[in-house]
C-alpha cells in the first residue's frame, strides 16, 4: 500500500467514526449552547466517560445510555446515598432500530437527545442540588421543557438523590 492510499484509508475511517458520533458537543463559553434556567452545557470529552448503565424507554421507542464523570463513577462504586458536588451524568438517547431477522433485537438508530445532570448543591439548591440540560442536535431545548426536569426526578427518583440510574455492575 502506498503512503497516499494509507493516508486516504485513515481519513475515510476517521470520517466514518465521526459520522457515527451524532451528538454535538457544546462549549462552556457559548451562552447559546447553555440550557435555559440552569445554564448547563454538554461537557467536553463526555464520550470518553465510563458507562454507568443502559436503559430502554419503550414509550419513546428509545435506547439510552448513561455516562458519568470520574466523580460520578466513584460515587456509584462507593454506594453513596447522595452524590457529591462535581458529579456529572450524561444520558444519550437513540431511536431503537430493529435488527432484520432477529425478532426483538435492536440497535441504536438516529440520535434523539443528550441530557445532562450537574450536581452543585449551592447553585441548584432549589432543585435538590441538580442542574439540568436537555439538548437536541447540540442545542438546548426551551425553558418550558427544562421546567419539567426536576419535578419528574423529584416524583420518581427522590429515594436515590433524584437520579433514576443505578450502577450496572
Amino acid at each position: 500500500m502506498t503512503q497516499v492510499v494509507k493516508w486516504a484509508a485513515a481519513a475515510i475511517a476517521a470520517a466514518c467514526i465521526s459520522a457515527a458520533l451524532p451528538f454535538a458537543v457544546g462549549h462552556a463559553d457559548d451562552a447559546a449552547l447553555a440550557s435555559p434556567i440552569f445554564g448547563v452545557t454538554i461537557p467536553e470529552g463526555y464520550r470518553d466517560w465510563k458507562l454507568i448503565a443502559v436503559g430502554e424507554e419503550t414509550g419513546l421507542d428509545e435506547l439510552r445510555s448513561v455516562l458519568g464523570n470520574a466523580t460520578a463513577v466513584k460515587a456509584y462504586q462507593d454506594g453513596v446515598a447522595r452524590f457529591p458536588d462535581g458529579t456529572v451524568l450524561v444520558k444519550l438517547a437513540w431511536k431503537r432500530k430493529p435488527v432484520a431477522g432477529l425478532n426483538g433485537a435492536f440497535i441504536t438508530g438516529p440520535a434523539t437527545t443528550v441530557q445532562v445532570m450537574v450536581k452543585d448543591s449551592a447553585k441548584y439548591a432549589a432543585t435538590g442540588g441538580w442542574g439540568f440540560g436537555r439538548f437536541i442536535d447540540g442545542k438546548p431545548v426551551d425553558a418550558a421543557q427544562h421546567e419539567t426536569c426536576f419535578a419528574c426526578h423529584e416524583a420518581h427518583a427522590s429515594d436515590h438523590d433524584f437520579v433514576f440510574t443505578h450502577y450496572a455492575h
